[in-house]
This record gives structure tokens, C-alpha cells and sequence, in this order.
């Protein structure tokens, strides 16, 4: 038995390198909270990307169910602090503290084995197919192109992804601007991806993937709201684009809605939001029951392990932001080149390491 004995939880807050925004809503920081958990002198780590009030959760709600349990019970400790969370709400702040306290905790028995997390899950594939992510509605064309650009011809990412939507998807001809900018930046090889954050009506959305037609738009990402799943349901039935959602799902039952109502076709899931890994493949579960793909849904390097144990997996998202904030403050972050991404085979857990000089700059909680 290991017991946990410590729990902790910090919040970073971490400027944009520049203004970002999408349909519905513009930013210019990210906050990421950060669960560590120890036992027997070994530390797992877990993160969501969350306001700062996550880590209250963790110390106030979860840590009291956490300290003094054994670390390999992860069922029944995921359990628990579900039932906690309770009176405070499972979707939201509550939620992504459980979840980052669920990656710690996977991280944490992985460590202790002394194995890999995706030898600890089980592979399904050496390495994860990914796509660049970013082209947010703040962006001028040169920006845009700059972004895009790098991601395919330097970095030979065969498939990318913008944001559309803007203004709540009262800016259409800018957004049809902008889907013709990113095919003529990537050409006619790469695939071309479109979020508009749940910027637009069913009809409208309909209409714009009609006119996107041209410009051979794959993935159309929360036409509407994920909330609207019968506006989902007429979107899909009418474009031509893979309509996608689920990334703000917290529990099974979300994604079981979602998937009944047919909604989509590719269930995309956070592992950061949706209760950690163990959340992460009740969610693959549920794709899998009714003949669905999933997609990993920002915090990239989070995600590889579990995506790579994943075998109805279509691919993880490349998230400008996220993968930013990754690549500077953890040791061992991934490496995008080719479009595909290997979790780390040398090291336990998910194999990333808070650097805590780079980190203690940017800390609010």
C-alpha cells in the first residue's frame, strides 16, 4: 500500500503572446492549475486549464478524501471526490479540479510502477496523429498566415484549424475572408479545420458550410452550441463538413446525451475537464458504443498517453496556447514535427516535469 500523504494545488496565470479570442469569447492570459499529489516519496502531477478557484477545490473539497488513501484505488478515489464536489457543482470549477486530481493520480501510480502511463494503460498505437490549432479571430491576415504557415510547410502538420464565428457570427464574410486565406496559405494537400465556438444558428451555420464548400472544410467544430444538440443534428445531417463537439462534457451522462441524440461525428473529449483519464475513456467508451471517433480537446501533452491507449482515437488537438504554456514550463514536452506526437517511452507517468523556476514567476494561487 502507498498511502497519499501530501495533496497540494497551485494556479499560473499565463499571458498570451498576443490578443486571442474566438467567436464568442477573447482573452489575454490562460490559467492553469496544477495538482500534485505524493506518496512513498514519489510526486504524480495533473493539470486543467481553469480559474484559479480549481485549486481551492482541490484543498478545501478533495484533498480531505485524497490524504491517507491508498494511491493505486483509483476507481473508488475517483469516485469519492466526485461525491464531494456534489453541493459545489459537477460541471465547471469543481469538475476540472477532479480532473486534475485524477491525472496526478494516474501520473502518481504509474510513478510509483515505475512504468510509462501508456504501458500502465495499454497501447494502442507508438505514436498519435495531431493537428495544428490556433488561427484565432483576433489575428490579422499576417498573423493567420505566419501561424499556419509554420505549422504545415515548417513543420509538416498536414492538418490545421481556425476559428470562425466572430462576433457571434454576425462577421460571416470576414470568416469566409478567412477560411480562403487559410486554404491558400496551406494549399491543397493539407486538411483544413473550422471551430466557430458555437458562434452561429443551425441554418446559418448551414449556410456558411455551404460556402465553404469550395475551400474543402473537413472538421466544423460547435457549429452551435454544444447545448443545441437538435441544431447539431440539423448542421450534420445538411453539410458536408464532420461536425464535432463535447469538449465542455464533465460527466458520462453528457456524452451519452450527446451521442444518442446524434449529434456528432467525432465525440471530442478533455481529459482536463471531463474527469481526468479515467473521465477521458468512459468518454472514448461511449464514442465507441455508437460507432464514433474521439478527439482530444487542447492540453496536448496531457492527453498523449491516454490518446495513445485509445483505439477508436482520431487525433489530438495542437493547441497554440496550451502547447505554449506546456513547452515552457514542463521538462519533457512533446515534439509536433510530421504531424504525429510520441508520449515518452523513457520515463514514468506522463513523463513531464514542472519546471518550478519557470512556473513561480506566473503564480496567482
Amino acid at each position: 500500500m502507498s498511502t497519499i500523504e501530501n495533496v497540494g494545488a497551485a494556479a499560473y496565470r499565463i499571458p498570451t503572446d498576443q490578443p486571442e479570442g474566438d467567436g464568442t469569447l477573447a482573452w489575454r492570459s490562460t490559467t492553469m492549475v496544477v495538482v500534485t499529489l505524493t506518496a512513498a516519496g514519489v510526486t504524480g502531477t495533473g493539470w486543467t486549464y481553469a480559474p484559479a478557484a480549481a485549486a481551492s477545490v482541490v484543498t478545501e473539497l478533495l484533498a480531505g478524501v485524497l490524504t491517507g488513501a491508498d494511491a493505486a484505488d483509483i476507481p473508488a478515489l475517483h469516485a469519492a471526490m466526485v461525491r464531494q464536489v456534489r453541493n459545489a457543482g459537477r460541471p465547471g470549477v469543481a469538475g476540472y479540479a477532479v480532473s486534475a486530481a485524477d491525472v496526478a493520480l494516474w501520473d502518481l501510480k504509474a510513478r510509483l510502477l515505475g512504468l510509462p502511463l501508456t504501458r500502465l494503460f495499454g497501447a494502442a498505437r507508438p505514436e498519435v496523429p495531431l493537428y495544428g490549432s490556433g488561427g484565432f479571430t483576433t489575428y490579422d491576415d499576417e498573423a493567420t498566415t505566419a501561424q499556419l504557415a509554420h505549422w504545415v510547410h515548417e513543420r509538416g502538420i498536414g492538418r490545421v484549424k481556425i476559428k470562425i464565428g466572430e462576433s457571434s457570427g454576425t462577421q460571416p464574410d470576414r470568416d469566409l475572408h478567412r477560411v480562403a486565406l487559410a486554404r491558400r496559405v496551406i494549399g491543397d494537400r493539407a486538411e483544413l479545420y473550422v471551430d466557430a465556438n458555437g458562434g452561429y444558428t443551425a441554418k446559418q451555420a448551414v449556410r456558411l458550410a455551404a460556402r465553404m464548400r469550395e475551400h474543402d472544410v473537413t472538421w466544423f467544430e460547435e457549429p452551435v452550441s454544444s447545448d443545441d444538440l437538435p441544431g447539431l443534428r440539423l448542421v450534420r445531417e445538411r453539410a458536408a463538413p464532420d461536425v464535432t463537439a463535447g469538449e465542455y462534457g464533465c460527466d458520462p451522462a453528457y456524452f451519452t446525451r450527446m451521442c444518442q441524440a446524434q449529434a456528432v461525428d467525432c465525440l471530442q473529449a478533455d481529459a482536463t475537464r471531463c474527469g481526468g483519464y479515467t473521465g477521458w475513456f468512459a468518454a472514448a467508451a461511449i464514442a465507441a458504443g455508437h460507432n464514433l471517433q474521439v478527439s482530444a480537446h487542447c492540453a496536448p501533452n496531457l492527453h498523449l498517453p491516454a490518446a495513445a491507449s485509445t483505439a477508436n482515437l482520431r487525433h489530438v488537438e495542437w493547441f497554440h496556447d496550451h502547447q505554449r504554456i506546456e513547452a515552457e514550463l514542463f521538462d519533457g514536452a512533446a515534439d509536433p514535427s510530421g504531424g504525429l506526437a510520441r508520449p515518452r517511452p523513457d520515463a514514468p507517468g506522463h513523463g513531464l516535469e514542472l519546471r518550478a523556476a519557470a512556473a513561480e514567476p506566473h503564480r496567482v494561487a
